[in-house]
């Protein structure tokens, strides 16, 4: 049976460990599906702290954009996280900069593929950063981004079975 459940907050709130929890109370043998794009060495170092974290009952796989290619039917999985997810489709490092996506090009690509991805039975964890609960950014490209991950994080609450705000550590259950 299909269940898909995001986890929302600021950096720093908890909610890749919620994550990571909740999919070992739901499976002895998870899946993680990491969408990050590694574009240096400190944010390597981050994703190095992540996977120590994991036991080696994880499945651990890396997939920046196309995460339709992973058949993971019966499984749970935890999906960290839909902000780097967004930039993969945002920013396409095989383009020139003046040639990115619209926001509108990226949304349509992105939640096509969210789609396709959770159309199969499988429990679905979905981490996302809430970026929009700060001011509004004087940088014309943030602010684009913030557009579409404000715009993909209402998709998928909105295609979801819960929904769960991180703060400081203590999750709310706000759906």
């Amino acid at each position: 049976m299909k269940k898909i459940i995001l986890i929302t907050g600021g950096q720093r709130s908890g909610k890749s460990v919620y994550a990571e929890d909740l999919a070992l109370s739901l499976s002895p043998s998870p899946i993680y599906l990491a969408t990050a794009h590694i574009w240096d060495q400190e944010f390597m170092i981050r994703v190095k702290k992540h996977q120590e974290r994991r036991g080696s009952n994880w499945t651990n796989i890396e997939e920046e954009k196309f995460l339709s290619r992973h058949y993971i039917y019966n499984k749970v999985c935890v999906i960290d996280c839909i902000t780097l997810w967004c930039t993969n489709f945002f920013y396409d490092k095989s383009r020139e900069d003046k040639n990115q996506p619209s926001v509108d090009e990226a949304l349509k690509a992105i939640k096509e593929e969210f789609d396709k991805f959770t159309n199969q039975d499988a429990t679905f964890i979905f981490v996302t950063n809430e970026i929009g609960s700060g001011g509004v950014s004087d940088n014309a490209i943030q602010r684009r981004f913030t557009d579409m991950e404000g715009w993909m994080n209402q998709y998928v609450a909105s295609k979801a079975d819960e929904v769960i705000l991180m703060v400081s550590g203590i999750p709310i259950k706000i759906k």
